[in-house]
């Protein structure tokens, strides 16, 4: 067994069942995801379209696996990004999101689409501020090219403890009635504050993978 995969079956028996665990394999080669593949572990996280798609060949003979999009979308991008990911964790923004429905129906494929929502002030992220999110709510619904099913969040760098728990509990609340399933929050600082607060998945990079890799 790798420290990989013994890292893995760690946090998986103490993840809360409700909870998916999301490996962020950006930095990491596509061998270390086959590792993980072979313990049950099925959903990959990557941030730039120009890293995944040679790890996604790499592992076409492991079609079980499914790729999420967690990084900053561009709109140049978007085609790119709609036809290798199934989900899109990043939309942040009405013409984004129009944006990717729209090539989406093009390219025949409805990604599942999380919104990305910003509940403090943080100059690093970007996000939907919650009125401006409600009030495009409505024309969201709408999109035929994109199953909206979340939101997903990060807190700020430096922010307390509780704090960030604080900050979880407001997407997972908003995210109730807004009607939607899955809240993607917590990464390898805070996925415990996240899963508390109700989490649905954690993005877990160097926890996991330990330290970044080359991708090649």
């Amino acid at each position: 067994m790798t420290s990989i995969q013994s890292r893995w079956q760690q946090l998986s028996s103490v993840l809360p069942s409700e909870v998916n665990l999301l490996a962020v394999s950006k930095g990491h080669p596509a061998d270390a995801i086959r590792d993980l593949v072979a313990c049950g572990q099925l959903d990959f996280g990557e941030s730039r379209v120009q890293e995944a798609l040679p790890k996604q060949e790499a592992l076409r003979d492991l079609p079980q696996i499914r790729w999420h999009f967690i990084g900053r979308l561009q709109a140049n991008k978007v085609r790119a990004v709609v036809k290798a990911f199934s989900w899109i964790h990043s939309i942040d923004s009405l013409a984004l999101a129009q944006r990717t429905s729209r090539i989406a129906l093009e390219e025949q494929q409805r990604p599942t689409a999380l919104l990305q929502v910003k509940l403090r002030d943080d100059p690093a992220k970007g996000g939907w501020e919650i009125d401006a999110l409600k009030d495009a709510w409505p024309e969201l619904q709408m999109l035929e090219g994109l199953q909206i099913s979340g939101l997903m969040t990060m807190a700020p760098m430096g922010v307390a403890a509780e704090d960030r728990a604080e900050l979880f509990r407001e997407c997972r609340d908003l995210a109730d009635a807004l009607g939607l399933q899955h809240c993607s929050m917590g990464m390898s600082g805070d996925w415990r504050e996240a899963s508390a607060a109700g989490a649905t998945w954690v993005r877990l990079g160097s926890v996991l993978f330990g330290p970044r890799q080359s991708p090649t």
